[in-house]
């Protein structure tokens, strides 16, 4: 085995330690999310972690880790008969992206159970995790349904097998670690709630900081071992500490006006649900235990707040993370004691043994959306230059004023979409769009298993069987089943799609109260796509080309930010933002080729860039049609005068054209009209 890089010789990430080392001192906070750029010590501190940790005592030859002291009683392996236990280091067990159901929960081997009536159990990864640390690498880019099998197991304690009426049950109970980099995308919010703490980290800016991390990474890699040497009188001080409050912990009082501020706080700052208090309340009396102390204080609340709600603030992904520090100093004055006894005499809570310093990790921001009121701008009219454009209503005329480049205007609130779907059935990601073969959902029918059976269809393989019960010498012990008759299930369910996004953002397109209508619809089906674990792409143009302004990417805030910003102004050329579009779903193509392309296009059909601008339109059109590319055009024209050119491309792109109002889920045109994405080849 490796020697692991020294916990205590990670270079600042203070907020980082301090979250882990709480976890490691009370295992019932909950695990710690954290969330940062890439190269910012994130596995290297998690994989320094297991250093520290306690060992453990198992029973001989248990697969579980069962307490020799206290076995579990419904373990697999048992029952365990009296027996000294033998002492390991505790493990670290990774969850890999790719991983299958089967391997992170276990295996039954149905097979063995129908013909011999036996549980084969083939333990999984929470199964080896028990009583060590799960650490889940890029957790975000894990499948929604092996999240929430995770995390129900790391809040029960429990996991549980269930296969065609066979169940088995063992104990799970580990430290959970996830780290993410949200610009791969967010975690949803119910699942986000899950992590008991949160931290940010990010490349420090100091210069002599990044020297010193940059000299003992080196002298890490020269000699492993001779560098671990050097830092271990502080790692067993570590460690020590680390045992010293675990013994604390259960002596440590949480007093009812420390209760108090903490139900204020997070009534303050209106978090979902009771999850929050309780974690909260675990936080703050680790971090006494840790301090050394007996008794919680406002600090530790202060604390634990700033470790426990920012996460749990995100209502959707265009929130900003964090805590207005201000509001929470005002919420625990108010809530705490009225004798003038605020404890500031009371040491911080500090992640080092040789007692350094700890950020207060807030990330200030407060959640304000991006639409904020100070950002929008005044409407036409109301003062200011304003550049000249195209009036409403009437194309782009050769020879008139292309106008200058605008102001980014702020989007209109989103809305609730109607839902758009590619036609046909997919075997892409798994997610909420269009309809797809998956491992999960309805069983629409059953196949002679390709390997291993995972899913039984029974009802098939009695249909299978049956015949042959005569000639395989039946008795009164039931029905004979042979390997030949077993059946997998095929089953249906929703994958996610690419959603690219090419947005008109010409002079046409420019008036400011149409644009922003334009980018409230576009922010809404980011929000969709968002819902639906879609990747989504944004490709804009005006003026002579078109660009991608974000690429293909499941972060939708990444493309909720570029979308507010989006200057207008400037000619159409729509036939060349269908081309780089189609670029972008070439490349796509090869990197997924199973994730289907969904493509929407707003504008208001008007091509006015470059030479033949319609007939070249029309061409790029049909290149998309002719690959069986699914399309939606969303009709931005307004006006008196209505040309009917978003009709007419959508028809060059076998799609459908749906306008804005016929974009809102509650409207009546839209209940009428079928606005899924046609895709239909020529």
């Amino acid at each position: 085995m490796s020697t692991p890089y020294p916990f205590t010789a990670i270079v600042g990430q203070d907020d980082l330690r301090l979250g882990l080392l709480l976890n490691a001192v009370s295992p019932a906070v909950g695990g710690v999310l954290v969330r940062g750029e890439k190269g910012t010590a994130k596995s290297t501190a998690v994989r320094a972690l297991a250093a520290l940790m306690p060992e453990v005592s198992v029973v001989p030859g248990c697969r579980f880790s069962c307490d020799p002291v206290s076995p579990d009683p419904a373990c697999p392996d048992g029952p365990h008969a009296e027996a000294a236990g033998v002492s390991r280091p505790a493990r670290t067990v990774e969850l890999p992206v790719g991983a299958s159901e089967d391997r992170l929960v276990g295996a039954l081997d149905i097979e063995r159970a129908l013909s011999e009536g036996v549980k084969a159990f083939e333990p999984g990864l929470l199964a080896d995790a028990h009583r060590g640390i799960l650490y889940v690498d890029e957790v975000n880019l894990l499948h929604d349904h092996l999240v929430d099998l995770l995390l129900d197991a790391a809040a029960m304690g429990a996991s549980y097998v269930e296969r065609e009426g066979v169940s088995v049950r063992h104990a799970a109970r580990f430290l959970l670690v996830g780290t993410m980099n949200p610009e791969e995308g967010e975690l949803r919010p119910q699942l986000l709630d899950r992590f008991g703490l949160t931290v940010e980290v990010a490349a420090s800016r100091d210069t002599d900081e990044r020297v010193e991390v940059v000299r003992r990474r080196l002298a890490y890699d020269d000699d492993p071992e001779g560098f671990a040497a050097r830092w271990a009188e502080e790692e067993s001080a570590l460690r020590e500490r680390i045992a010293g409050a675990r013994a604390l912990l259960p002596r440590v009082v949480l007093g009812d006006g420390v209760l108090r501020q903490i139900a204020a706080t997070c009534a303050a700052f209106e978090v979902d649900g009771m999850r929050a208090d309780i974690v909260m309340a675990r936080t703050a009396t680790a971090l006494a235990a840790w301090a050394g102390r007996e008794e919680v204080t406002a600090d530790d609340v202060r604390q634990a707040a700033l470790l426990a709600l920012p996460h749990r603030r995100r209502r959707n992904p265009f929130d900003a993370p964090g805590l207005d520090e201000d509001k929470l100093d005002q919420t625990l004055d108010e809530a705490g004691p009225q004798d003038g006894n605020d404890d500031d005499d009371q040491p911080d809570p500090d992640p080092d043994p040789d007692g350094g310093g700890n950020d207060d990790g807030g990330g200030g921001g407060g959640g304000v959306p991006p639409q904020a009121d100070g950002d929008r701008t005044p409407p036409q009219g109301e003062g200011g230059d304003t550049p000249s454009q195209a009036p409403e209503g009437s194309p782009d005329a050769p020879g008139r004023p292309t106008g200058a480049e605008q102001q980014p205007v702020a989007s209109a609130e989103p809305f609730r979409t109607k839902m758009l779907s590619v036609p046909g059935l997919g075997e892409g990601a798994a997610g909420r769009r269009s309809r797809a073969r998956t491992a999960h959902g309805r069983t629409t029918g059953a196949v002679r298993p390709q390997g291993a059976l995972t899913k039984l269809h029974l009802a098939a393989t009695v249909q299978a069987a049956a015949p042959h019960q005569r000639a395989r010498g039946r008795s009164g012990r039931g029905l004979v089943v042979r390997r030949d008759d077993l059946r997998q299930a095929t089953r249906e369910g929703r994958e996610g799609n690419l959603v690219l996004f090419v947005v008109d953002a010409s002079g046409s397109m420019a008036a400011r109260q149409r644009m922003s209508a334009v980018k409230g619809a576009v922010l809404s089906l980011l929000l969709d796509a968002y819902q639906r674990r879609d990747k989504v792409g944004l490709v804009t143009f005006r003026g002579k080309e078109a660009e991608v302004a974000l690429p293909p990417t499941s972060s939708v805030d990444a493309a909720a930010a570029r979308l507010e910003s989006l200057p207008t102004g400037g000619r159409t050329p729509l036939a060349a933002g269908l081309l780089k579009a189609h670029d972008v779903l070439r490349v796509e193509r090869l990197r997924d080729p199973s994730r289907r392309p969904l493509l929407v296009v707003v504008t208001d059909g008007r091509a006015t860039g470059g030479p033949e601008p319609v007939a070249l339109a029309g061409r790029a059109g049909r290149l998309h049609r002719s690959e069986g590319t699914a399309s939606v055009v969303v009709d931005c024209e307004s006006g008196y005068v209505r040309l009917g050119l978003a009709g007419e491309l959508a028809r060059e792109l076998g799609g459908t054209a749906v306008t804005l109002d016929e974009l809102r889920a509650d409207s009546i045109a839209g209940l009428v009209k079928d606005v899924t994405a046609a895709g239909r080849a020529a």
